[in-house]
């Protein structure tokens, strides 16, 4: 894994590179969020991660103020496993114009997902 970090302005930088056996669970990224604490990282706003059970609680323990937020490829991914199929496409592109909205209220004002199809089923 690549944790990324980015400074105030933009300057974006690889905080270490870790290889885990496997086994990457929340213990693990508690090491390595802690570890990246220790080398000097005192404050981060928010973290994107992958939805695993723990982690959250992990960036919580490593550093309170920060937020921890799904990933969108994440969440999308996880919408559409319980789509059908020959669906998935046309849901993924229907739910692009929500997550690349650039205001809530344009998010909000997107068509709905039921009303992109043209066909009913029996």
């Amino acid at each position: 894994m690549w944790p990324l970090g980015s400074t105030w302005t933009a300057s974006k930088h690889i905080l270490g590179v870790w290889l885990g056996d496997g086994g990457e669970g929340a213990k693990f990224w508690l090491a390595v969020l802690t570890e990246i604490r220790n080398r000097g990282v005192a404050d981060v706003i928010f973290v994107c991660c992958d939805g695993l059970k723990g982690l959250p609680d992990a960036i919580e323990a490593t550093w309170p103020q920060a937020l921890a937020q799904t990933c969108v490829v994440h969440l999308v991914r996880a919408s559409i496993r319980y789509c059908s199929y020959k669906d998935r496409k046309r849901i993924a592109a229907a739910l692009r114009v929500v997550y690349t909205a650039p205001t809530l209220s344009a998010a909000e004002d997107a068509p709905q997902i039921g009303a992109a199809s043209t066909t009913t089923r029996a």
